[in-house]
């Protein structure tokens, strides 16, 4: 039975999350100017209107509340922390926005080496990813993150990452959820396996990550949900055996890998994928997708630390994944993202 008292719920939910967000994106851009910040990119490509861009998002929200209608996932819950929590992160955020613009003006990207110890791990991952202090590396950076990407995003970055659980539920429709495993890899702060764990209670599930404090704090979000099983690794080799997993996530990851690494990444994640099991791809639309946005996306690695996002831009993800051996299911386009999904074929040729 359609539940539209939760999708309601959701509606109301997202804006009141888009008006906030709104807010304290206008007070970030107000605060950055009286700090004199350099002046905004302004792209040759064509960019989106406003009113293209609201009926855009409007788009994305209430395919996000369908979600709720249609019993994939309950009704957005209060996670860990409380407003507080909420409230003290986005302070912090301010509070941090004098270095993070210094270090922009400067082009200066090493803070994480600074702050945490990059031994072992490679060296495209130990730098400032948006100019933001401690890169992926240090606790501060992983207690901010979420916040700083909502506010980016204008509130809509978690109804982007739950567009991945429409081809999962497609796909865990016929099957029994207790007998299925998923691995997210580049797991981050644990946002989207919350919503999994919520959506699926009986599913195995994995997080994967370079970065231990971005664990730690995925391993506070999930609170007391069931259990997930983290790993400490690197995606160019997933320390798991071969045809393990019945689903393989990944979320706003290859945009920040090198070309060469990303292909060594796809290939792994097809590796621990079951014959018949099936890859969900979550990152930034390309160039072309939408081309009256392609003035965004030629900005975007102009105004952050984005080093490997111009070559993404343009890479051919469709020949990336074939030539690892998987097959196309379905592309969608959630508001700034693009949603993919690959399948493993039954008799492997891989």
């Amino acid at each position: 039975m359609a539940d539209y008292v939760g999708m309601g719920a959701q509606i109301v939910g997202n804006a009141l999350r888009f008006g906030w967000y709104s807010g304290v994106h206008w007070l970030m851009d107000r605060e950055s100017a009286r700090l004199g910040a350099s002046p905004r990119y302004t792209p040759v490509r064509p960019v989106p209107s406003r009113d293209e861009l609201m009926a855009d998002l409007r788009r994305l929200m209430l395919a996000d509340a369908a979600l709720v209608r249609d019993g994939i996932l309950p009704a957005d819950d209060a996670a860990p922390g409380g407003l507080g929590d909420h409230l003290g992160r986005v302070r912090a955020m301010f509070a941090d926005l004098p270095a993070s613009l210094g270090r922009r003006e400067t082009e200066d990207t090493r803070t994480a080496e600074v702050l945490a110890d990059p031994t072992g791990l490679p060296s495209y991952f130990t730098q400032d990813f948006h100019f933001q202090t401690g890169g992926y590396l240090s606790a501060e950076s992983a207690r901010l993150y979420d916040v700083q990407v909502e506010t980016l995003f204008h509130g809509s970055a978690a109804a982007m990452r739950r567009a991945a659980l429409w081809p999962i539920a497609e796909y865990v429709r016929t099957r029994d959820q207790r007998r299925l495993s998923l691995l997210d890899v580049a797991c981050g702060t644990g946002r989207l396996l919350r919503q999994l764990r919520l959506a699926y209670p009986a599913m195995r599930l994995t997080g994967l990550d370079l970065s231990t404090a971005y664990i730690a704090e995925a391993e506070r979000h999930l609170g007391r949900l069931r259990p997930v099983t983290w790993l400490a690794a690197n995606a160019e080799a997933i320390p798991l055996p071969d045809n393990c997993q019945d689903i393989v996530t990944t979320v706003f990851l290859f945009h920040e890998l090198p070309p060469d690494v990303r292909r060594t990444v796809a290939r792994e994640m097809a590796r621990v994928l079951k014959p018949g099991g099936r890859l969900i791809f979550v990152d930034s639309v390309q160039m072309g997708d939408k081309p009256g946005w392609d003035g965004m996306i030629e900005a975007f690695p102009v105004r952050f630390h984005e080093p490997y996002y111009r070559h993404y831009a343009i890479d051919d993800l469709n020949a990336l994944f074939r030539d690892v051996g998987l097959e196309p299911v379905s592309m969608d386009i959630a508001f700034m993202s693009k949603v993919m999904a690959w399948e493993k074929p039954s008799t492997e040729t891989i």
